[in-house]
């Protein structure tokens, strides 16, 4: 079976390839309509669709892994792949259609493990990084830049824009989304997709759908009423659509309500296409599609990452389908023209990408560290400052730093993401070396930042290896840094602690030196058990290629800290939702859509640190909060001040609470807004109304009840400054509504 299925592969792999370089010399004389770029991308699919043959138009809903990987039978990548790469899709060079190049992406260009050369490329700090910041233009700008190295690589589909919420703060990859709350994952990764695709390149929006655990991530099946997930997983989907408008979207390896994510008709036909009306494709992730005809009927577009995939599922098994009609010929071209529309909309065929470097200008890769650097300041959030420890003086005397690799580079994510810097692992050899692996450390070490920082300091470092030592090490220094880490990545879920026995570590030197500051390094939330005990926490995420440095201009105050919680940190595993360990098989969310913050209101828990919870060096005042609904939407507005001496920026949060919800609030807006010492800006900010509804299962719309809704101002979802009272008529929105 297996030596059948291994030359299965590679008579498809062939045929794509010839249908792709057949050219008949009468083609070329023939007028392509379709090319006009002033035409509508549904009016050049039309004309398209009406040239192709089956064969062409089965070419593009088959996609190839673009790497050799021996343990699939000795596959072998198509020599037309970008070495390395992801996927590879050819293109049809008798009607102009481009070729798909895939690359892996979220925080950059990612390289395959197994390939034998790396990229080095530009990493950004991890997605939930990007989205602590609560800055949507940073977001837009990081993801710009990683999709500029992208098309300057050659690539011109990423495989980015991770929005899956974070039910369970163990999940592996938590890392690439953005957090718990549907308005801000939404809003802050539809602002990066629109980022990347800014460079005429697609990106995907993933992992859709309910993929919140990496734990039996193949067959784990997500169980969720489907009126609390319009409401959670989906609505952060749904916001990200919207905002970003990916050309695909990439269904996830999970089973939801029983059927797997890649073949559910409810997921892909009835939510994405009849009630959001979209217009791009479905792709499968790698290794996600179980069927041919169940999966091409219910909404598949493009069977992914052959051979990952048990059978070659939209290769000759759907030709024979389409051959007997358990897949129509209508359905094909909706296929065909599901991809061709995300082409023409993204300008692969009017701007097509032409060389594939492995290296790119040393001007370029300048340009992106200073976006990359910038994002992880931004992001970078100050949870605890316990007597002003920090900023530091750059007249500091003694300096002791501690742990987490300090003095060689700062820690990344692993898995499909993982960028490969140019000048390589910073610390080789750390095991897993292979998959998930390899452990990367990013060569930015902020030790020599640090170093560079406080020129007159006896800077010292210790490894952390003994907390005996190192609490010795740290006794006298005028301040001791430790930094904590924990490595996270795709295919497995992690504890909530820091890694090998790290916690102590921190106590021990935290006994020895109350002035103590702690700067993590991690995938997401932790337990901070030894948090009454040092004077500043920094969380630092993952923090990119440019990590080292961010983290010591946050610590000398070159820059202010602004990140906010985009996550909350629980005080125990007792607090969550599930506080035992990522099971197999089914996952009940009883739960439904009081996920993260809001749980722990409905539950009335004090949770370690809270999500929207962020300090800095400056103070800020809030007045004058009014609200009022008008045309069916409720707009507060309201006055920041910054009532300290350094410029900084804040992230003013707008609450709302109303009757028969599943939590006392939700998060209605936001913004990021900088201001020098004592000046003052008026906010504005308007409240989609379905974040004012409950989703009606019966009549598949939004339902606003009417009544009084409480509008709350806060700087956190625990901190509320103020709160106003207004009136809403009851409405309903039709599940199609955009705003």
């Amino acid at each position: 079976m297996k030596l059948r299925r291994h030359a299965l592969a590679g008579s498809m792999i062939a045929l794509g390839i010839a249908l792709a370089a057949a050219a008949p010399a009468i083609a070329q004389e023939q007028p392509r309509p379709w090319m006009d770029a002033k035409l509508s991308a549904d009016a050049r699919v039309k004309a398209i669709l009406a040239q192709m043959t089956e064969d062409e138009k089965l070419v593009l809903v088959f996609g190839y892994f673009g790497t050799d990987f021996a343990p699939k039978n000795g596959y072998k990548a198509p020599a037309e792949a970008r070495p390395g790469s992801a996927g590879y899709i050819p293109g049809i060079p008798r009607l102009g259609i481009p070729a798909q190049w895939q690359t892996d992406a979220g925080v950059g260009v990612a390289t395959q493990g197994g390939a034998p050369r790396k990229r080095g490329r530009t990493a950004l700090p991890s997605g939930l990084a990007t989205t602590a910041s609560w800055d949507v233009d940073l977001a837009h700008a990081g993801g710009a830049m990683i999709g500029n190295e992208a098309r300057a690589s050659g690539f011109n589909v990423m495989l980015a824009g991770g929005v899956n919420l974070m039910r369970e703060p163990r999940n592996g990859r938590n890392f690439e989304y953005g957090g718990e709350d549907p308005l801000l994952a939404g809003t802050m990764v539809g602002a990066q997709i629109a980022g990347i695709q800014s460079n005429h390149i697609i990106s995907t929006v993933k992992h859709y759908a309910i993929n919140d655990q990496e734990t039996d991530r193949d067959t784990g099946n997500s169980i969720i009423d489907p009126v609390a997930a319009r409401m959670s997983d989906l609505l952060a989907f749904q916001f990200a659509i919207e905002r970003g408008d990916p050309g695909s979207v990439m269904c996830s390896y999970n089973r939801v309500n029983g059927t797997h994510a890649c073949e559910n008709g409810w997921l892909l036909g009835d939510v994405l296409r009849r009630d959001w009306g979209y217009k791009g494709y479905v792709m499968s992730d790698w290794g996600a599609t179980h069927s041919t005809a169940p999966a091409a009927n219910a909404g598949l577009d493009q069977d992914s990452g052959f051979p990952f995939d048990k059978e070659p599922y939209f290769g000759a098994p759907l030709k024979d389908a389409v051959a007997k009609g358990a897949v129509s010929k209508e359905r094909l071209d909706a296929m065909a023209g599901a991809i061709l529309h995300a082409m023409f909309d993204n300008g692969l065929f009017d701007q097509p990408v032409t060389e594939a470097p492995m290296d790119l200008s040393p001007e370029l890769l300048a340009a992106s560290a200073e976006v990359t650097r910038k994002d992880a300041e931004g992001g970078a959030v100050l949870l605890q400052n316990r007597g002003a420890i920090l900023p530091l003086s750059p007249d500091v005397k003694k300096i002791v730093v501690i742990g987490g690799r300090a003095d060689k580079g700062v820690l990344a994510g692993s898995g499909s993401s993982l960028v490969y810097p140019v000048a390589g692992n910073a610390v080789p050899g750390l095991k897993p070396t292979t998959w998930p692996g390899p452990v990367m450390y990013y060569p930015d070490a902020p030790l020599a930042a640090i170093k560079a920082q406080a020129p007159n300091a006896e800077v010292v470092f210790v490894d952390g290896g003994n907390a005996g030592s190192a609490a010795k090490a740290a006794k006298d220094a005028d301040v001791a840094i430790v930094f904590g880490t924990q490595w996270a990545g795709e295919a497995f879920d992690v504890a909530l602690n820091l890694d090998d026995d790290q916690d102590k570590l921190i106590a021990a030197v935290a006994k020895a030196n109350p002035k103590t500051v702690v700067v993590l390094e991690t995938g997401g939330p932790v337990l901070t058990p030894w948090r009454g005990q040092v004077a500043g926490i920094l969380a630092a995420w993952y923090p990119g290629t440019q990590g080292g440095s961010a983290i010591a201009n946050l610590l000398f105050g070159r820059v202010n800290p602004s990140g906010h919680l985009p996550a909350t940190f629980p005080a125990s595993l007792e607090q969550l939702a599930k506080p035992s360990t990522p099971n197999k098989g089914d996952t009940t969310y009883s739960e439904g859509a009081t996920v993260g913050y809001k749980w722990y209101d409905a539950r009335k828990l004090t949770p370690a640190f809270p999500f929207g919870h962020g300090l800095s060096y400056t103070s800020f005042a809030y007045s004058d909060l009014k609200a009022q609904a008008a045309d069916g939407t409720v707009t507060a507005s309201f006055t920041i001040r910054n009532t300290g001496k350094l410029q900084g920026k804040d992230v003013p949060q707008l609450y709302v609470a109303g009757a028969g919800w599943e939590a006392p609030k939700r998060l209605g807006g936001f913004a990021k807004v900088e201001l020098a010492p004592g000046e003052a800006k008026t906010v504005t900010l308007k409240v989609d109304p379905r974040l004012l509804a409950t989703f009606d299962g019966a009549s598949n719309s939004w339902k606003v009840a009417g009544g009084t809704v409480q509008v709350l101002l806060g700087t956190s979802a625990t901190d509320i400054v103020a709160t106003v009272p207004v009136a809403v008529e009851a409405r309903t929105i039709a599940v199609g509504w955009r705003p």
